[in-house]
């Protein structure tokens, strides 16, 4: 139902993120009613013991200034305890969430389009006994730890997702999980070591996700991937304001475009 009210929104959910999105903390997802009827929801995961995401922020339009979004913001909040929170904010509620403390430390900038489809001899798709080995990577490139998230939004053999996999000198070198969404098919996150192996995967996923446009969302400060991506005709139909409340994690260069903007 939430994912609806997202899909309302604009924010085009993929058809398989329900599951995911709740294994990764089965005790962070809040709604709000009134009386019977839900009215608002919003997400605060926690990932591991100093790092958490907020996410699914939505109140029904018939309901909005009422105070029922702030009610169960700050209820969500107390989810996290001390770990540091981020999110990625529409614009019109930036100022908002620096009232709670959450400051701005860059962009995530949503790009669409095509890229020329093409099979490489150094990606696979992934199966389970990689899981451990991506799972790793992702910590590396975004600074904190999400065993049960990625457990979820891993899993091989799921008809609406499939993660394919980066080889290089006799091991894996990237990643990136595709997913079926209600409009074209998102990527992410890309975790690789450069922008031209996070094409490779790209398009290794075009030749497999030919119909509908590529949606991947990419880090304000990824300018090599997103030149090459503009370059070719991408469009970047909006951007979200990444902030933080508390410490910002460390991020690499090999986090080429982050998951989802619901849980980081």
């Amino acid at each position: 139902m939430v994912l609806d009210w997202a899909a309302d929104e604009g924010w085009n959910p993929g058809l398989d993120d329900a599951r995911a999105f709740y294994a990764a903390d089965t005790r962070g997802f809040f709604l709000a009613r009134v009386g019977a009827e839900p009215v608002a929801a919003i997400s605060v995961v926690n990932h591991d013991a100093g790092n958490a995401f907020l996410g699914l922020y939505l109140c029904r339009p018939d309901w909005r200034g009422q105070g029922i979004g702030l009610a169960i913001w700050n209820r969500a909040l107390q989810h996290a305890g001390g770990r540091s929170v981020g999110l990625d904010g529409v614009a019109a509620q930036e100022a908002n969430y620096a009232k709670s403390g959450f400051v701005r430390t860059g962009a995530s900038l949503r790009h669409e389009g095509r890229w020329p489809a093409a099979r490489s001899p150094h990606v696979r798709v992934a199966v389970a006994d990689d899981v451990s080995r991506l799972i790793a990577l992702d910590a590396e490139a975004g600074g904190f730890t999400r065993p049960a998230f990625l457990s979820a939004w891993l899993a091989a053999g799921l008809p609406e997702r499939s993660t394919r996999v980066l080889l290089g000198n006799g091991e894996i070198s990237g990643f990136a999980t595709w997913r079926t969404c209600r409009e074209g098919t998102k990527i992410g996150p890309i975790i690789a070591p450069g922008a031209a192996a996070a094409l490779e995967l790209i398009a290794d996923i075009a030749a497999e996700r030919p119909d509908g446009p590529l949606i991947v969302d990419l880090p304000e400060a990824n300018t090599a991937l997103r030149s090459e991506l503009e370059h070719a005709g991408f469009s970047v139909p909006f951007a979200t304001a990444r902030m933080y409340r508390s410490a910002v994690p460390e991020t690499t260069g090999t986090l080429q475009a982050i998951a989802t903007m619901e849980l980081g």
